[in-house]
């Protein structure tokens, strides 16, 4: 949709002819979302938006602009209304005695909003992040109060500090002294190592000037006060875990050369992000933190969706990792007002169909057909097979619905415009199933006679069913699919009649990782309530997602989610929410709100969460797209010409973010569009060439 947009710009004057053709009755994908019983928001998982994703929120920042909606008229009219700060987030570790207990911060408002312009040419560098790394050290080394009453550190405010030669004659003097492992003398040397990564010249390797032994014991010191602390200091220990991480990644970064070496973090892609940091001395407490499990949680980083086996190139986890922390703007997270169909795709729909877009719905791409050309040239596509999965009574699918308002997808197709509609309807036809095989039709589309050029917007895991023409040209292309690996997730939404103080939870609305399996996920969405249609008294909104394990068959999968999601809320919702539990093993069910039955006959007990909302996402282009050690080199690029008349775009392909997630992909739009006009241009893309 990103590049649709970029090629339908009025700027263009016409030169594209584009058209969509999507898989079934809705756009979106993986963050495709729908309208069910009572209007509530269904949606494939959990999707929150990062304050960094300045190329995803600038682009629907562009499209609520140019949509312009009546806010008399549209309850969601502009980019503010679409989207809210969700600054107060939850790791959750299990204490020695076995107890699950939530740390919760609020991280204070970063400067700007995201999508605003860079404020410099290049805003990422290594040695700036390096900086903000000693310093946040330096912030949380204060909040642990090291100090005894009275106290005061003396930070080294010498003016000749300033040049490096007095950093180095500073530091040889604090390492003289041996007064590193004191508190006041940690806290100097955090301060020293701050100005020195500021004013010295090359960053050194291990062992070329004193800065590196001042490294060594600030870590060795930092891990023995992580080391001593006792199991009823929970938060201290917790600060002292972030400090060891952070001064890992500092000794990491520097130990690797990653501001010299060309390639950037990607120098170090073939490490697990766990295993880099372990090479580098993290202390074993750390890497068992809530910290390190949140960001495996957060991109579904578990290979074949087995959480034993955690696997994150490390390139990726640091440039992500460093992005989220120290380049968020407004707040860490953004949440949706509505669904994301509702917030994103509806209006990327009504702006593209505006300037001429058309959208072919209910074509499933069964076959790319690849040719040779003459003249030793590139292969090119020549034809594109779709399964005609329904026929339409008129012209066009018309998808949206309106739901007070605000245009909405629904969650079902609408069988009225359909051709046997009524048929299609009661024999269950499964329009987003890669598993259905009943069609109403096929359909060739020509080169010459109907494309020229092609976008390839499907999920790498779909590339194999229709693309083996284009394996068996390109060997390069064969290499992606072999390691572009994915996962399957699993998610439920319950919608509840407590609210979350009711339920026992005291904390601000939270986004939560580094929970138990098969759910370590949760997020509240209260804020939802008054866009969707309860007649009952909803008090209560939360989403659970996690992997889910490549064991089950794909018909199956939908019992296992639900199986997994009952013994979950019976077995441990109780540590985050202690008032759900009836009796140890008992979730209260009554609590789920039962809408369209009739209150004498709603049903009772486990039969209850039948009324509720989840979901396998199983299907090829459901599956998430991961970055295992290995493989990122292996990724294309949008830019990338094996094909003649073809390019890619999806949160699998090259980006330079590479990871799983939408401003990814709408990296990898604006690159696609890129490769067939020159537009935009490359250093308009926030982050492309980030180190």
């Amino acid at each position: 949709m990103t590049t649709a947009f970029e090629l339908s710009r009025p700027e263009h004057r016409g030169r594209f002819e584009v058209t969509v053709y999507q898989m079934g009755f809705r756009l979106g994908g993986k963050g495709a979302s729908g309208r069910g019983v009572a209007d509530r928001i269904e949606e494939h998982g959990l999707h929150l938006w990062m304050g960094f994703y300045d190329n995803a929120f600038a682009l629907m920042r562009e499209c609520y602009a140019e949509l312009n909606r009546d806010p008399q008229r549209c309850p969601i009219a502009t980019w503010r209304q679409a989207f809210e700060p969700a600054p107060d987030v939850a790791v959750v570790d299990r204490s020695p005695r076995g107890e699950w207990a939530p740390w919760v911060a609020h991280f204070p408002p970063g400067r700007g909003l995201p999508g605003d312009p860079p404020t410099s040419r290049a805003p990422f560098s290594v040695r700036g992040y390096l900086v903000q790394a000693a310093k946040l050290v330096v912030e949380l080394l204060r909040s642990a109060k090291l100090h005894p009453p009275g106290a005061v550190a003396q930070p080294p405010e010498s003016r000749a500090l300033l040049d490096a030669a007095g950093v180095i004659e500073a530091v040889t003097r604090l390492l003289r002294l041996g007064v590193l492992g004191a508190p006041t003398g940690l806290l100097e040397g955090v301060e020293l190592l701050s100005r020195a990564l500021q004013t010295l010249g090359p960053l050194p390797l291990p062992g070329e000037t004193v800065l590196w032994p001042l490294l060594e014991q600030i870590s060795a010191a930092s891990r023995r006060n992580l080391s001593r602390l006792v199991d009823d200091q929970p938060d201290l220990q917790r600060v002292w875990q972030v400090i060891d991480l952070v001064l890992t990644i500092i000794r990491g970064i520097m130990a690797h050369n990653l501001a010299a070496d060309p390639r950037g973090f990607d120098a170090i892609n073939d490490y697990d992000w766990i295993e880099w940091l372990r090479s580098h001395g993290a202390a074993e407490q750390s890497l068992r933190s809530g910290f390190v499990r949140g960001i495996y949680d957060l991109v579904f980083a578990y290979q074949d969706g087995d959480t034993s086996r955690p696997r994150l190139a490390a390139g990726v986890a640091l440039r992500g990792s460093l992005r989220m922390f120290f380049t968020y703007r407004g707040a860490l997270f953004w949440r949706m007002n509505a669904g994301m169909g509702d917030v994103v795709f509806a209006p990327l729909y009504e702006v593209c169909k505006r300037r001429g877009v058309r959208f072919e719905f209910f074509h499933r791409l069964r076959e790319v057909g690849v040719v040779e050309s003459a003249r030793r040239q590139l292969p090119h596509v020549a034809s594109l097979v779709f399964d005609l999965q329904a026929k339409l009574h008129a012209p066009e699918y018309q998808p949206l619905v309106n739901v007070r308002g605000l245009p909405c997808w629904p969650a079902q197709a609408d069988y009225d415009q359909l051709e046997a509609g009524p048929r299609l309807r009661d024999e269950g036809w499964k329009f987003e199933s890669a598993h259905e095989s009943r069609v109403a039709g096929q359909r060739t589309l020509e080169l010459g006679r109907d494309f020229d050029m092609v976008v390839l917007g499907i999920g790498v895991a779909a590339i194999p069913l229709c693309g083996k023409q284009l394996l068996d040209h390109s060997p390069r292309w064969r290499r992606m699919c072999e390691h572009g690996e994915t996962a399957a997730t699993q998610a439920f939404q319950l919608w509840m009649n407590e609210d979350m103080a009711q339920l026992g939870w005291p904390h601000p609305q939270i986004n939560l990782s580094g929970f138990v399996e098969p759910f370590d996920t949760w997020a509240d969405m209260r804020h939802l309530i008054p866009r969707e249609g309860w007649q009952q008294d909803v008090r209560s909104i939360a989403y659970f997602v996690s992997v889910l394990p490549d064991t089950a068959s794909a018909g199956a999968a939908s019992d296992q989610v639900r199986r997994n999601a009952i013994d979950f809320l019976n077995l441990d919702i109780g540590a985050l929410w202690p008032n759900a539990i009836a009796a140890p093993g008992q979730f209260r069910w009554e609590v789920l709100a039962c809408e369209g039955h009739d209150p004498n006959r709603e049903p009772e007990g486990e039969a209850r969460f039948d009324t509720q909302f989840w979901l396998a996402n199983v299907n090829p282009t459901d599956r998430y797209s991961l970055s295992v050690p290995g493989s990122i080199h292996h990724r294309i690029s949008p830019l990338d010409l094996d094909f003649d008349n073809l390019t890619v775009a999806g949160d699998w392909t090259a980006t330079g973010l590479d990871s799983g997630c939408v401003e990814s992909a709408v990296m990898s739009g604006l690159l696609a569009a890129h490769a067939l006009s020159q537009s935009p241009p490359l250093e308009a893309i926030v982050g492309y060439d980030h180190p």
